[in-house]
């Protein structure tokens, strides 16, 4: 007799159960830090024309700056002007544009050699 034996039939493989994600607390943190932080301010790029004597001044001030262990970029001791105008009253402004004499704004004529 060709008597077959019994197949046990095995139950079917269930893929494992996906595990919730935890988020660590300290990412939490983290991403909570990114929403909170302010926007970085827009800059804008200039050019302009200054006397050479006043570029002077920036020259100098920057030398102070390095030996109060401060060390400054021209663009810092600018905006650092600009908010000590700010500050002013409207006749001091005034005051110190009297004292900034006009120049003529572009760049200078090329001279031409023969």
């Amino acid at each position: 007799m060709n008597a077959k034996l019994p197949v046990k039939k095995t139950p079917p493989v269930k893929a494992p159960i996906a595990a919730k994600k935890v988020i660590a607390p300290a990412l939490v943190k983290v991403r909570l830090e990114k929403v909170l932080k302010p926007a970085k301010p827009k800059l804008v790029r200039d050019s302009f024309t200054i006397p050479k004597d006043e570029y002077q001044v920036l020259v100098d001030l920057k030398a102070r700056m390095t030996k109060l262990m401060q060390p400054a970029k021209k663009s810092e001791l600018l905006r650092a002007g600009l908010k000590a105008l700010a500050t002013m009253s409207d006749a001091m402004i005034k005051k110190s544009l009297l004292a900034v004499p006009s120049i003529k704004t572009g760049r200078p004529a090329k001279i031409v050699k023969k």
